[in-house]
């Protein structure tokens, strides 16, 4: 008999997609990680059109994962420490609100752990532009946006590891 593994979900973005789902894919616990849009007014989203700037969606990151093998706390600690936090609408080269720093909440549980976070990393000095939103629609991206560094090979151009908790 097969026992099902329990699974939770996480959604964030911390500028180009394709860097965030980078570091969460190798993460532990992490089952999969999707990449797509969210955080805007408009019903659906392709890549054109958030580029454009016009449907206030982000780029983003779902996440599956094992809370047996992992904590949503882990991989938020992960976000901050694989981006910066401190640029508003931007990630390195990339400009514009679609590659904003924000998490997006699915439950009270989760915001409460954020805001925890973001309170030690102030604390420590570090300042933080991340939004922190309730999550609602997730579009899931262009195939040809998934998995694009394990796919093509390469490394992130925008973000790097920096320890910070």
């Amino acid at each position: 008999m097969t026992t099902a593994v329990k699974t939770e979900r996480a959604i964030f973005a911390s500028g180009c997609f394709w860097g965030t789902e980078y570091y969460f894919q190798k993460a532990k616990g992490v089952i999969e990680t999707i990449v797509g849009y969210t955080g805007g007014h408009k019903d659906s989203a392709t890549y054109y059109e958030v580029c454009s700037g016009n449907t206030g969606h982000t780029e983003a990151v779902e996440i599956t994962f094992d809370p047996s093998l992992t904590s949503y706390k882990e991989l938020v600690k992960l976000f901050f420490e694989t981006h910066n936090s401190t640029q508003k609408n931007r990630q390195g080269p990339d400009i514009g609100s679609q590659y904003r720093s924000a998490i997006f909440y699915l439950n009270d549980e989760q915001k409460q752990i954020v805001e925890k976070l973001i309170q030690i990393l102030k604390e420590k000095g570090h300042e933080v532009v991340t939004e922190l939103t309730k999550a609602n629609s997730f579009w899931k991206a262009e195939d040809k946006h998934q998995q694009y560094y394990t796919k093509g090979g390469g490394n992130p151009y925008c973000h790097s590891y920096t320890k910070k908790f």
